[in-house]
C-alpha cells in the first residue's frame, strides 16, 4: 500500500474534513479554531462563498488554458486588478504556481536585468525549498542540508533581530547595515551584486518584523550601487500585516515584488511584479510554465481581491492584530517562559526562552500541541522551533480573537 513520505511531518493531529471561515472540522466533526490559515494562505477564510462561487463558475467554463499557448480572460483581468494594488511604477507581472517558483523567477530576472550574479539575503530568511530558493534560505539547515552544492553567488548578511542580539532596534539596524557594508567590502562587490532579497517580516525565521529604517537603508544602498531590491511578500502581502503590502510602512519602493499565499485564498498561484524597465530585460524563453496563471486560480484570486476590498479586510487585519498583540502580551507578562511577543497585523508570534534567555523549543512545541488538543491550531517557527505563530484568516473577528487568547492562555498554563 502506498503511503505519504515519512519526511512530511504534520504539525497537528487533525485530519480536516471541511473548513468554514476561521474554523476547520475534523472527521468526527470536532471544530478547531484555525490560526494557521494554511500557513497564511486562506486569507478570506476557508471556503468563502464568493471565492467558492467564482471557482465553481470557472471550473465549468475553462479549467486550464496554458498561457504561452492561448490566453484567457481571468489572467488578463487579474493582471489588470493587481496593477491597481501594486506599488507605484510596478506594471509588469509574470505568474507561476508557488512561492518558491516565484523566488526562482525573481532571482533569474534580477541576474538577467543587471548582468550581475550575486544575491544577498539575511540570516533567518525563508525564500523556498527548490534549489535556487533553498540557496537563498537561512531559516534553518533542514531546508539546505544534504542537497549541496547549492546555487553559488549567495551571500548571507546579519538581520536586525534586536531581541536575539540584545540590542535596541536602532542599534540592531545600525549593526546590520554596518555588517552589510562590510560584506560589500569583503565578500560581494556591489558591482557583482544583482539583488538583495528580504521579507518585510521574517517568516519561518521567527516572525520578526524588519525595522523601517533597515529597509530604507537597503533602498539607499540599492540606488547607490545599482543593484535591485527584491521584496519577498509571499507571506506578508494581501493585508496580512495590516497594510496591503508588508513593506508599505517604510515608504520604500521595491524593484521586484514576489507574491503568493494569500493571493487566491488557497488556490495555487504566485507572481513576480516589476517595472517594465526591469521586466523587459528578461531573456527570451526565460519565463514560462505549464500551470502558471491557471484560469481557476486566477478566478479565485479575483474573488479574493473583491472580498478583501469589499469587507475591509486590510483594516480588519490591523485592528484585530492589535487586539491579538495586546492579549498575547498580557499572557506573556504572566509567563516568563515567553520572552518576546511581536508581529504586525495578523502575523503575530510568541518566542519561548529558558531562564538564561536561550531558545526553548521544547516548551514552545508542547504549548503548540496543547493548543491543538484544546481546539486552537497554531504553528511553530524559528531556527530552534521556539516561536509559536498566530496567523488567522483576515476575516477573524474580535470574539474569535478573544476565544483564541483564552485557549492559548490555558495551553500555556498547562506546560509552563
Amino acid at each position: 500500500m502506498a503511503e505519504l513520505s515519512p519526511a512530511l511531518k504534520q504539525a497537528t493531529p487533525v485530519i480536516a474534513a471541511r473548513g468554514e471561515g476561521v474554523y476547520i472540522y475534523d472527521e468526527d466533526d470536532r471544530r478547531f479554531l484555525d490560526f494557521t490559515a494554511g500557513i497564511g494562505v486562506t486569507s478570506t477564510g476557508h471556503c468563502h462563498p464568493k471565492v467558492v462561487a467564482a471557482a465553481q463558475e470557472q471550473v465549468a467554463t475553462l479549467i486550464h488554458g496554458q498561457y504561452t499557448t492561448v490566453m484567457h480572460r481571468p489572467l488578463l483581468r487579474l493582471t489588470e486588478r493587481l496593477g491597481e494594488v501594486l506599488p507605484e511604477g510596478i506594471d509588469r507581472l509574470f505568474f507561476v504556481n508557488s512561492g518558491s517558483e516565484a523566488v526562482e523567477a525573481a532571482l533569474r530576472l534580477a541576474r538577467q536585468a543587471t548582468g550581475r550574479q550575486n544575491a544577498v539575503v539575511f540570516q533567518g530568511s525563508f525564500h523556498g525549498r527548490t534549489m535556487g530558493a533553498a540557496s537563498l534560505t537561512t531559516s534553518g539547515t533542514k531546508i539546505r542540508a544534504g542537497i549541496g552544492p547549492l546555487v553559488p553567488g549567495v551571500v548571507v548578511a546579519p538581520f536586525p533581530y534586536a531581541y536575539r542580539l540584545g540590542m535596541s532596534e536602532a542599534d540592531a539596524v545600525a549593526y546590520a547595515l554596518r555588517e552589510l557594508d562590510y560584506q560589500f567590502a569583503t565578500v560581494t562587490s556591489p558591482k557583482d551584486t544583482a539583488a538583495v532579497f528580504i521579507e518585510p517580516v521574517l517568516g519561518e525565521g521567527g516572525y520578526v518584523p524588519v525595522p523601517d529604517a533597515f529597509l530604507q537603508g537597503l533602498r539607499e544602498r540599492a540606488d547607490r550601487h545599482g543593484f535591485l531590491l527584491v521584496m519577498d511578500e509571499v507571506q506578508t502581502g494581501f493585508g496580512r500585516t495590516g497594510t496591503f503590502w508588508g513593506h508599505e510602512p517604510s515608504g520604500v519602493r521595491p524593484d521586484i515584488v514576489i507574491t503568493a499565499k494569500g493571493l487566491a485564498s488557497g488556490f495555487p498561484i504566485s507572481a513576480i511584479a516589476a517595472p517594465s524597465s526591469i521586466m523587459d530585460k528578461a531573456w527570451p524563453g526565460s519565463q514560462g510554465g505549464t500551470y502558471g496563471g491557471n484560469a481557476v486560480a486566477c478566478a479565485g484570486a479575483l474573488a479574493t481581491l473583491d472580498v478583501i476590498q469589499e469587507e475591509g479586510l486590510v483594516e480588519n487585519s490591523a485592528r484585530q492584530g492589535e487586539r491579538l498583540q495586546q492579549g498575547l502580551t498580557k499572557i506573556a507578562e504572566a509567563n516568563p517562559a515567553i520572552g518576546d511577543v511581536r508581529g504586525r497585523g495578523l502575523m503575530r508570534a510568541c518566542e519561548f526562552v529558558k531562564a538564561d534567555g536561550s531558545p526553548d523549543g521544547e516548551t514552545a512545541q508542547r504549548a503548540q500541541q496543547a493548543a491543538a488538543q484544546n481546539g486552537l491550531l497554531l504553528l511553530t517557527c524559528g531556527p530552534a522551533g521556539n516561536v509559536v505563530r498566530f496567523i488567522p484568516a483576515l476575516i477573524v473577528d474580535g470574539d474569535q480573537v478573544d476565544t483564541a487568547l483564552e485557549l492559548w492562555a490555558a495551553s500555556v498554563e498547562e506546560v509552563v
